[in-house]
C-alpha cells in the first residue's frame, strides 16, 4: 500500500496528553491513513490508579473511530452518490452540484466547530489543538466554501474532475483506521524497555499475518507458515481426518489472527506531539517527487507550543525552535539528522538497515538501534552507510510539548547528552564505506555531523575549564570575547526569526549553566557504557501534568557554581584581575537568575530534602523466594503446559550446580 501508518509510542502517558496527539495525526488529509498506538505500559498493572489510566488511554482508539464514524459515513455517501451520476452519463447541473459539495463542505466545517466547542481547554497545549489543530482545519474548508460560493454566484461551476476531487478530500480527513497494540502482551516480541524497540516489535510485524497461540511463557505470534499448517489441520479435521481433532477444527478464528498491513511510509510521532492537517500530504510529497528517490526520512523538527506559563518551559522551547533554523542549514549541505519526535520514513530504507537475531528461539528484527538512548541519531548514520539521505522540511508543521519543570527537563536533556559519542565509530565507518564512490561524504558534512554527535562533550568541558581555571590578565583576553561574539549575534537573530526576543542569548547562558552539570553526567555515560559496554536504561520524558522532582546533585551543583563564581569574583577583586572578575561575576549573576527562573527556591529546597531523605532511607532486603518445584506432591497440582515446555527448572538448576560442583572439586 502507498499510505501512511502512524505509529505513535506511548508509555505511562496522561490520557489526554495521547489523545490530543491521536486527533491530530487522524484529521491529517492523506487517504489510506493508519494509526497506531504503541502502548508499552505493563498490560496487567496491579495498581488501581494506574489500571484505571491505562484503561482510559486503551479506549481512545475506539472512542475516536466511533466519533469519526458518522461524519465518513455522510462524506462517503456524498462521494459515491456523485460519482453515481457521473458514471449514468447525463448531464449534470452545474448550480445543483455546486450546491451539493457546498452543503458537504458546510456539514464538515460546522462538525470540526462543533468539536471544537466542546473540547476542554485548560492549558497552551489545549488551547493549540483547538485553534491550530481543530479550527485551522474548519478555516481550510470555509475558504473552499468560499470559492465555491463565488463560482455558484458567478454561474460557473469547477470541472467534474476537480469536484471529485474536493469531494475526495473529505473522504480522507474523516476516514481513518485507528487501533492499539501492546507489544508486552507477546512473548515472542521484545520487551527491552526503550522507544526504539517499541518501534521495532510493530514493524516487524507490518505486511503479516500473524496466528495468536497460547503457550507455557504467554502469548507469541507465529508467522504465516504456522497459520496455513493450522488451516490445513483444521480443513482435515472437517474432513474428518482421523488426525486432526475437534479441537484444531476450531483453532483458527479471525480472533486468533492478527493482521497488520503495511505501507509505503511510516510517520513516528511522540505521544506528545501535534502535527498540522497538512503534515502528511507535503512530507509525502516531498519524498514522492522526482530526485528525491533517495531520501529516506523528512521531518520538520518540531516546534514549541506558544504562551507556556512557566519560564523554564519557554526559554528551553526557545532552545529547540532554534533546531529548526539549524537542521534547514545541515540539510542544504546534506549533514540532516532524524529527530524522533516526528518523522515521515520511507519503509523500503528501514528494510536496508535491519538486523535480525534469535533471543528466546523467536526473530527479532532491529530496524531502530537501542544500542544508545538517541536511537534516531544512530539510524541516521546507519541509513547514511546505505546511501540514503534526509532532509528537513522547511515549514514548522510539528509542534511538542516542552518540559514545564527542571525534573523533567533533567531527565530529556541527560539523555540527549548521552551517546553521541558511541556513535561516532559508525559515522567513521560511513566515511570510509562511501570513499571512492560517486557519493564521498564531503569534509563539510563530515565537520557538521562531528559537531552535532559530539559537541555537548566538548562544550561542557569547554565551560567548566573556563569557570574553574585561574586566569590572569595574561591567559584573558578581550579577543576571546570577540570570538564568541558572532556566534552569539547569529543566535540572538535565530531566536528574534523564531518569535522569541534577542535578549534570551542572556537567558539561555543562564540556562546552560544550571544545565552544565546534566549535561556532563550524560557524557560520563556515554564513557560508562564505552568502556563497559553495558547498555544504558532509556529513561523517558516525564509527560505529567504534576511537578517532577529533580536529583537533589543536580539541584546542588547550580548553587555551587554560583558559590564558586563569588569566590572567584572575591579574589580577582583582591588581585585587581578585572577581566577576570567581570566574567565570573557575569557567571554568578546569570546562574543565579536561572535557579530562580528556572529551578525556583522552594522547589530546590523541597528536592534537596528528598534527595537526602532518599540517600539515608535503605530499603529492607527481601529474602529471594525459591523457584518452586512444578511437580508438587499430586497430579493436579502439576503445571502440566510448563512441564511439557520447560521440564523441571528446579532440577535442572539442581543438577547444573552438583556438576559446577564436581568440576570444582576436580580443579582442585
Amino acid at each position: 500500500s502507498d499510505g501512511v501508518t502512524v505509529l505513535i509510542p506511548s508509555y505511562a502517558e496522561e490520557p489526554e496528553v495521547v489523545r490530543g496527539t491521536m486527533w491530530s495525526a487522524a484529521l491529517q488529509e492523506f487517504p489510506d491513513l493508519r494509526v497506531v498506538l504503541l502502548l508499552d505500559d505493563p498490560p496487567f498493572p496491579k495498581d488501581p490508579d494506574v489500571l484505571r489510566r491505562l484503561e482510559a488511554t486503551r479506549a481512545l482508539a475506539g472512542q475516536i473511530e466511533e466519533t469519526l464514524r458518522e461524519p465518513a459515513m455522510r462524506v462517503n455517501d456524498a462521494y459515491s452518490a456523485y460519482r453515481g451520476r457521473l458514471l449514468k452519463g447525463k448531464e449534470l447541473a452545474p448550480d445543483t452540484e455546486v450546491q451539493r459539495l457546498i452543503d458537504e463542505y458546510e456539514y464538515a466545517a460546522a462538525w470540526l466547530e462543533g468539536m471544537a466547542e466542546t473540547e476542554s481547554v485548560e492549558d497552551h497545549v489545549d488551547e493549540f489543538f483547538v485553534d491550530l489543530v481543530l479550527m485551522g482545519l474548519a478555516r481550510e474548508l470555509r475558504l473552499v466554501i468560499l470559492a465555491l460560493t463565488a463560482a455558484k454566484a458567478q454561474r460557473t461551476s469547477p470541472g467534474g474532475q476537480r469536484i471529485s476531487e474536493l469531494y475526495a478530500r473529505l473522504t480522507w480527513i474523516f476516514n481513518v483506521k485507528v487501533t492499539t497494540f501492546e507489544r508486552k502482551r507477546f512473548a515472542s516480541l521484545s520487551h527491552e524497555a526503550n522507544k526504539a524497540m517499541n518501534l521495532n516489535a510493530y514493524l516487524s510485524l507490518m505486511g503479516g499475518r500473524w496466528l495468536r497461540e497460547e503457550t507455557a511463557d504467554g502469548t507469541v505470534l507465529r508467522p504465516t507458515a504456522a497459520l496455513a499448517e493450522a488451516v490445513v489441520l483444521a480443513e482435515a479435521a472437517a474432513a474428518g481426518d482421523a488426525v486432526a481433532t475437534a479441537d484444531s477444527a476450531g483453532a483458527v478464528t479471525d480472533v486468533d489472527v492478527l493482521d497488520v498491513p503495511d505501507t509505503k511510509y511510516v510517520l513516528t510521532l511522540d505521544a506528545d506531539s501535534l502535527l498540522l492537517r497538512d503534515y502528511c500530504l507535503r512530507l509525502v510529497h516531498l519524498l514522492e517527487s522526482p530526485g528525491n528517490e533517495n531520501v529516506a526520512v523528512t521531518q520538520t523538527p518540531y516546534s514549541s507550543f506558544r504562551g507556556a506559563p512557566t519560564r523554564i518551559e519557554r526559554i528551553a522551547g526557545a532552545t529547540t525552535d532554534i533546531q529548526h533554523i539549524q537542521h534547514q542549514g545541515m540539510t542544504s549541505y546534506g549533514a540532516t539528522f532524524w529527530v524522533g519526535a516526528n518523522a515521515v520514513i520511507r519503509k523500503r530504507a528501514l528494510e536496508d538497515i535491519v538486523e535480525i537475531s534469535t533471543v528466546g528461539g523467536f526473530e527479532v528484527r532491529t530496524y531502530i538501534q537501542d544500542r544508545t538512548v538517541i536511537e534516531d541519531t544512530e539510524s541516521s548514520v546507519d541509513l547514511g552507510k546505505h546511501g540514503w539521505t534526509l532532509v528537513n522540511y522547511p515549514e514548522r508543521l510539528s509542534y511538542s510539548a516542552t518540559p514545564p519543570d527542571f525534573g523533567s527537563l533533567v531527565v530529556q536533556r541527560r539523555r540527549w547528552a548521552n551517546g553521541g559519542l558511541l556513535i561516532l565509530p559508525k559515522l567513521v565507518e560511513q566515511v570510509r564505506k562511501r570513499r571512492g564512490t560517486d557519493r564521498p561524504l564531503l569534509l563539510r558534512e563530515i565537520l557538521l555531523r562531528v559537531n552535532y554527535m559530539a559537541s555537548i562533550t566538548w562544550a561542557s568541558f569547554g565551560l567548566l575549564f573556563l569557570l574553574a581555571y585561574p586566569y590572569d590578565s595574561r591567559l584573558l583576553s578581550p579577543l576571546v570575547f570577540l570570538a564568541a561574539l558572532p556566534y552569539f549575534l547569529a543566535m540572538g537573530s535565530d531566536l528574534r526569526d523564531c518569535g522569541h526576543r534577542f535578549s534570551d542569548i542572556f537567558r539561555i547562558y543562564g540556562f546552560n549553566l544550571v544545565l552544565l552539570p546534566v549535561n556532563l553526567a550524560g557524557v560520563l555515560k556515554s564513557l560508562q557504557q564505552a568502556l563497559t559496554g553495558d547498555k544504558i536504561p532509556f529513561v523517558r520524558t516525564p509527560k505529567v501534568k504534576d511537578r517532577t522532582a529533580a536529583p537533589a546533585l543536580y539541584v546542588l551543583a547550580p548553587y555551587l557554581i554560583v558559590a564558586f563564581s563569588l569566590l572567584t569574583v572575591w579574589r580577582n577583586w583582591e588581585l585587581g584581575n578585572w577581566g577576570n572578575f567581570a566574567f565570573a561575576a557575569f557567571n554568578a549573576v546569570m546562574a543565579a537568575g536561572a535557579i530562580r527562573s528556572y529551578i525556583g527556591l522552594a522547589n530546590s529546597g523541597v528536592d534537596m530534602y528528598l534527595g537526602v531523605l532518599n540517600w539515608l532511607y535503605v530499603a529492607p532486603k527481601k529474602p529471594k523466594p525459591e523457584a518452586p518445584a512444578i511437580i508438587p506432591k499430586t497430579p493436579e497440582q502439576t503445571d502440566w503446559e510448563s512441564l511439557l515446555y520447560h521440564g523441571d527448572r528446579r532440577l535442572n538448576r539442581d543438577l547444573r550446580g552438583k556438576g559446577d560442583r564436581r568440576k570444582r572439586a576436580g580443579a582442585l
